[in-house]
């Protein structure tokens, strides 16, 4: 079995693999100050709650956006699933030509989402990621990474209007039923949630344009939020990061062998 996890700066999301099998996924909450004891046990303990012995895991490899938390990960794997992870870092063997100005800055998620769109739909494709950010990829039609866009994520954006606007409330992310609000919840929720749906339809549009046409993808977190108002997405696929996952480690398995 193949452990995959798909660190990023608000959700953690783990899956395991059998082949090509998801047999078991979870979505946690990142938290940097975590210990090597405390992300070790954390991690046996999802594999034995779900009756997945450690010594079944056969490999470990992580795509994290996050630093910080990377040697404590690293020594946990080592320490508690016996394991040597392969981090997804510049050298790995993607497959994918990086036709971009700076291919060392590509996010692990990003680089993840563009093997396994072009792999699961072909090209050319966009994947719009919805997670703390929401990124754009794009890939050609020959599967090369052509680039793409990173806008704030529907999160922030909603929390980030709340925290500067005192008398503004939390509120839930789902559209009202009508754009002309009533009040202040309805009105903050056609602003917010409808809005985005504009940003994400433009920019997708522009991209489009640009790009010559192409299937769109949508994943992450949000994406079932945004999907709901907007008929744009060729396919949603929650698990497509952890896919991307999969796939490098098969391209780098024979170095590691």
């Amino acid at each position: 079995m193949l452990l995959a996890l798909d660190v990023g700066n608000t959700h953690t999301t783990i899956g395991v693999f059998r082949g090509s099998e998801i047999l078991r996924r979870w979505r946690l909450t990142t938290v940097r100050e975590r210990t090597v004891d405390e992300l070790g046990i954390f991690l046996r303990q999802l594999c034995e709650w779900a009756q997945i012995s450690p010594i079944d895991i056969r490999g470990v490899i992580v795509g994290s956006v996050v630093p910080p938390i990377d040697g404590a990960l690293r020594a946990a794997i080592n320490t508690y699933l016996d394991s040597e992870p392969l981090f997804v870092a510049p050298g790995i063997k993607s497959g994918m030509p990086l036709r971009v100005d700076t291919p060392l800055e590509l996010g692990a998620d990003r680089l993840c989402n563009a093997v396994a769109a072009f792999a699961e739909y072909g090209g050319p494709c966009v994947v719009v990621d919805f997670g703390t950010a929401t990124t754009w990829e794009v890939v050609s039609s020959k599967g090369e990474f052509l680039g793409g866009v990173i806008a704030p994520g529907l999160e922030i954006s909603a929390e980030a209007l709340v925290e500067r606007a005192a008398k503004l409330p939390r509120i839930e992310l789902s559209a009202p039923a009508r754009v002309i609000g009533k009040g202040t919840v309805d009105s903050m929720q056609a602003g917010i949630v409808l809005g985005y749906v504009g940003l994400t339809e433009g920019l997708t549009a522009r991209v489009l344009a640009e790009l010559g046409g192409g299937k769109v993808i949508a994943t992450g977190g949000l994406a079932s939020v945004i999907a709901r108002y907007t008929p744009i997405f060729t396919a949603i696929d929650d698990d497509l990061t952890l896919k991307g996952l999969r796939l490098l480690w098969e391209r780098n398995r024979a170095e590691r062998a």
